[in-house]
């Protein structure tokens, strides 16, 4: 009689365990690395059992709202397709239900995993004041293969700076920046997806930036200087 009340006992548990991990709706962040780069993709689940519905937002790429083609849920074993962009993942999501560890498809296979978010993720920030460096930069990146126009958009807000990146002569505009980081004179822009960053010194007529782009352990000089 003791053994059969402990198996019983056994069995409710695992299902109890299981039954946190079965509600995957909400938002999970995760972030790709492809080669040196790095990209942050926010999935946005919805619904339950049969009825799951998603899309994914690559942040760094400035794509919101991919929509996810299907979806399903089979006891610990996530899987989802994106057509539009020809991707899919496959994960194990763990018995808490906080994170899932699994493999993206795009091409080629890289390992992904997610983790769920408390609060969704902030993407749109409120308007603050503009500081003394807002606006337009732009600057000729000499590379080996040839120049690069760039021009660097950058605001302040109340969560502090952000930037978008244009890279004309690639015909690329609006790539969001990973971080600005300002200290004085010294500023920073990281752009973790292509694996760069501009570090630079701002002039105290605030008409110039100079520094240097590194990107995949290359350094080049860039001055950038105060668009009008």
């Amino acid at each position: 009689m003791t053994i059969r009340i402990f198996i019983a006992l056994s069995a409710l548990f695992l299902i109890a365990c299981g039954a946190s991990a079965q509600n995957v709706a909400g938002d999970w962040k995760g972030t790709l690395k492809v080669g040196p780069g790095e990209l942050r993709l926010v999935l946005h689940i919805s619904g339950a059992g049969d009825g799951l519905k998603a899309t994914l937002d690559s942040i760094d790429q400035g794509a919101t709202g991919i929509p996810v083609s299907s979806i399903s849920l089979r006891s610990l074993k996530l899987s989802f397709t994106a057509d539009s962009i020809g991707g899919s993942y496959e994960a194990v999501v763990n018995q808490a239900g906080t994170s899932m560890q699994g493999t993206w498809t795009q091409g080629r296979s890289l390992p992904l995993a997610f983790e769920r978010l408390a609060a969704p993720l902030k993407t749109s920030h409120a308007a603050a004041n503009p500081s003394d460096i807002d606006g337009a930069w732009a600057g000729t990146l000499d590379t080996p293969g040839g120049t690069l126009r760039l021009v660097f958009h950058i605001k302040n807000t109340a969560d502090g700076f952000t930037a978008t990146l244009d890279s004309l002569d690639q015909r690329a505009t609006g790539i969001p920046m990973t971080a600005v980081k300002r200290s004085g004179a010294s500023l920073t822009i990281e752009a973790k997806q292509i694996a760069g960053d501009f570090e630079g010194q701002i002039a105290k007529d605030l008409t110039s930036i100079a520094g240097t782009w590194t990107q995949s352990g290359q350094s080049l000089p860039l001055t950038l200087s105060r668009g009008k």
